[in-house]
């Protein structure tokens, strides 16, 4: 009797297939949840350029800044190279772009000075990104050499990460288009980038945090409070009970 039953459920569900949510052509996100309208009044043309080496793992996630900083900047300015590895021969022109005197790799290195720092001897900047989580941008800089031979250089900011849906490592992290946009503003001396760059993720956090999602901490921040929820390993352990001290002087 069960069976029939089973195989009448089966029968009722419908053979055609769900309404899909009509998409906006520019951001192709559900028309509800575009951001658009909070992009720049027209799209910002910096004299440097953007290269974004992206992790594959970025483009399946449903909220990304990636996409807002394209839209946000003239065609052309913000381009986008996919992979765990760089430069590969699917990679058009990135090879000479990497090779060019002008190029700096934002990235943390022992090696890196402050962008404020530069000599600024060029007229415009090639820029490059990693695009991804802090575990795999490590990965990627590891396996792609070229990396290793461009100038680098870090952002010194007291800016916090407007970014509150997503859980960032440490407390001065910052999404992607956050980044770009202070490394522009920094570099063009020009806070334009900043104050409208970074327009549809406010839009997009307030969307989310109106139906249903919730603010969160750092990784670092939770550990130091001894409320991070996950098992933890022995690199975690170690940074746990520093942080214990930490907290109990």
């Amino acid at each position: 009797m069960e069976e029939i039953q089973a195989w009448e459920d089966l029968s009722n569900i419908p053979a055609d297939p769900p309404i899909m949510r009509d998409l906006c052509r520019n951001c192709e996100r559900p028309k509800v949840v575009c951001w658009c309208s909070a992009l720049p009044p027209e799209r910002l043309n910096p004299e440097s350029n953007i290269i974004l080496l992206q992790h594959p793992a970025e483009e399946k996630r449903c909220l990304r800044t990636a996409p807002m900083l394209q839209l946000g900047l003239a065609e052309n300015k913000c381009l986008i190279y996919k992979g765990k590895k760089f430069p590969l021969p699917k990679h058009d022109n990135l090879e000479n772009i990497l090779n060019q005197p002008n190029t700096i790799l934002l990235y943390p290195s022992k090696n890196a000075i402050d962008i404020r720092d530069l000599n600024y001897d060029a007229k415009f900047y090639n820029l490059i990104l990693i695009d991804s989580t802090w575990p795999q941008a490590k990965a990627i800089y590891a396996s792609s050499p070229l990396l290793h031979k461009i100038k680098q250089v870090k952002l010194v900011t007291s800016n916090t990460s407007s970014y509150i849906i997503r859980t960032q490592p440490t407390e001065g992290c910052l999404s992607t288009l956050e980044t770009a946009a202070e490394a522009l503003s920094q570099l063009e001396n020009n806070s334009i980038y900043n104050e409208q760059l970074i327009q549809p993720l406010h839009m997009l956090c307030k969307y989310q945090l109106e139906n249903g999602a919730v603010t969160h901490q750092s990784k670092e921040f939770l550990i130091k409070t001894r409320t991070y929820p996950k098992l933890i390993g022995k690199r975690l352990t170690k940074l746990l009970k520093s942080t214990n001290e930490y907290v109990l002087d």
